[in-house]
């Protein structure tokens, strides 16, 4: 008589394989059979078979779940793989190449290598239907721009979109004459009125004032009303159009960045005729800005243009601090009073978070420490530097080839100088045709011309890392010089004017006119070949001499 094992030390396991094997509740031997029997040599199988299908389940259990979670890890790096790239569906060609053992191939510092795989595209659409005649149209549009000239430049652009929304007739823009530099120059004393209506005559109506006997039967005057900073489409459809229908004339005023950045395709790219193929200047402004280019080329193949915003309203605006004591809290302060609605700011966290301009001597560092050297030709935009010909002369020092357009336009520059707007023109079109254009400071100017270059060949474009930047130089003599420049190099890849470095809905349009920058085809050998190409070549062959905006276009 052997002793049989208690049945309850089976698993359940066990137990559930051999009611299985037997037949619920009844074996297949019939009735009970042997089924219920522990010493069965059938339950000594199911039992070690039971102990082997554990051990395999539990394995396959635990490969299961392990490739589960590489499945779940790959498509994660898959996903936000095809997310970078998307966000990057411009970019064909990577601009930082490796060379052998992982090392960046380096970067040229005249021009981008890329550039000529993509041009400028903003040709109407077969279904962006032609402009509504005046008379036809829901009313008129008056707009009142705020700031300095690219400010205003910005919100002409936004004016012409805004009135393609509204079905509208515009007015052609009132510049500001009350902003901090007072300049009482009119729209026509600036850009070519009559090029700006007829190159956009497809789009939109624009006249240049409403007709004396449409306003001789208004029974009350213009509405007037401001809109909220970057409202959408819908807000003007919605707020402004329903007043324009009852009263037929609204005024927008203080209208800078008063439209979405982010806009449908084809608003994108009218935006884009207008700020680059309608803003044409006036020929005094431009014939005085191709002077001093011909004169920088005279002297040197190629030259770097630097916008120096360093004006005591710059720097009191910013809330930043430079170093100069109680003299300069007190001066930028009491300019800083002009504007009611600016927050108290922290120096110190404005600089960590990349706000402050560049000084000049900063400027200078970063160019060196990338690579141009102490015999390069530079042109400097500017207004009055805070500190005068003391906060200049370290970057003359360091480039001492160093021209501005009072030192090169001498005489010829007298009518233009009580206005400041013009003078800004004139600096616009330099900075515009210079081999490299750099900033120290992300301003409405810097912006612009950002954007324009981008469009018209990523010409060579430097927008310093700020944020990066600035502790590096306050740490700049706790390292030598060759540790400093690896590091700005470093710090600089990304804010080159690259065409790797367009991002959808990054920053705002005007800076990054994605919508307008198309892959250029390899049978196109000239650059910007959309609708307007043909118009602008008629014109260079009507005013020879206009040649300083429009040269690279045709």
């Amino acid at each position: 008589m052997g002793s049989a094992k208690p049945c309850w030390k089976l698993s359940p396991w066990s137990l559930l394989l051999q009611q299985q094997s037997n037949g619920v509740g009844g074996g297949g031997n019939g009735g009970g059979g042997n089924g219920g029997k522990c010493g069965d040599p059938k339950q000594v199988f199911w039992k070690s078979a039971a102990k082997r299908r554990r051990v395999s389940w539990s394995i396959v259990c635990g490969v299961m779940l392990f490739g589960l979670g590489l499945i779940s890890l790959f498509t994660g790096h898959v996903a936000s793989d095809l997310e970078w790239w998307n966000s990057q569906r411009l970019v064909k060609r990577s601009l930082y190449s490796k060379l052998d053992g992982g090392h960046r191939a380096p970067i040229d510092i005249w021009k981008s290598k890329d550039a000529k795989f993509f041009r400028g595209c903003s040709q109407r659409g077969s279904h962006f239907s032609a402009a509504v005649r005046e008379r036809q149209s829901n009313g008129y549009l008056l707009i009142a721009t705020s700031g300095g000239l690219n400010q205003q430049r910005t919100g002409i652009t936004d004016a012409v979109v805004v009135a393609r929304i509204l079905n509208a007739t515009l007015v052609v823009p009132e510049l500001d004459h009350h902003s901090y530099w007072k300049d009482d120059s009119d729209f026509v004393n600036i850009f070519d009125v009559d090029w700006f209506i007829s190159s956009l005559s497809k789009d939109v109506t624009i006249v240049k004032r409403v007709p004396d006997k449409f306003m001789r039967t208004m029974e009350k005057p213009p509405y007037t009303m401001r809109v909220p900073r970057k409202s959408a489409p819908e807000y003007y459809l919605d707020q402004v159009l329903p007043i324009l229908l009852r009263r037929r004339v609204v005024q927008l005023t203080k209208f800078d960045y008063r439209l979405a950045s982010n806009l449908d395709d084809e608003l994108q790219k009218l935006r884009c005729r207008v700020n680059y193929h309608a803003l044409r200047f006036t020929n005094p402004i431009i014939g005085l800005g191709q002077r001093l280019v011909t004169t920088m080329r005279k002297m040197a193949k190629r030259y770097i243009a630097i916008h120096l915003r360093f004006e005591p309203d710059m720097l009191a605006f910013s809330g930043c601090y430079y170093g100069g004591g109680d003299k300069e809290r007190y001066e930028l302060g009491e300019i800083r009073k002009r504007w009611t609605t600016l927050p108290d700011l922290s120096p110190e966290g404005e600089r960590k978070r990349g706000k402050c301009p560049l000084t000049p001597h900063e400027v200078g560092l970063m160019l060196r420490a990338l690579g141009f050297s102490n015999d390069t030709y530079i042109y400097v935009a500017s207004g009055e530097i805070y500190g005068g010909e003391k906060t200049l002369q370290p970057l003359r020092e360091l480039f001492p080839n160093f021209y501005t357009k009072e030192m090169l336009a001498n005489d010829d520059l007298k009518p233009f100088l009580p206005f400041s707007s013009r003078l800004a023109a004139i600096d616009y079109i330099v900075c515009d045709e210079s081999d490299v254009f750099v900033t120290n400071n992300n301003g409405n100017m810097a912006k612009i011309l950002a954007g324009r270059r981008r469009y018209m060949g990523h010409k060579r474009t430097i927008r310093p890392n700020a944020k990066k930047l600035s502790p590096l130089f306050l740490a700049r003599n706790q390292m030598d010089w060759d540790t400093f420049s690896k590091k700005v190099k470093s710090y600089q890849r990304g804010f080159m004017g690259e065409p790797d470095e367009l991002r959808l809905g990054r920053a705002e349009f005007h800076e990054y006119p994605t919508s307008c920058i198309c892959e250029k085809r390899s049978s196109e050998d000239d650059f910007g070949k959309d609708g307007d190409h043909s118009s602008k070549q008629q014109i260079l062959e009507k005013e020879p001499n206009v040649l300083a905006q429009y040269a690279q276009e045709s």
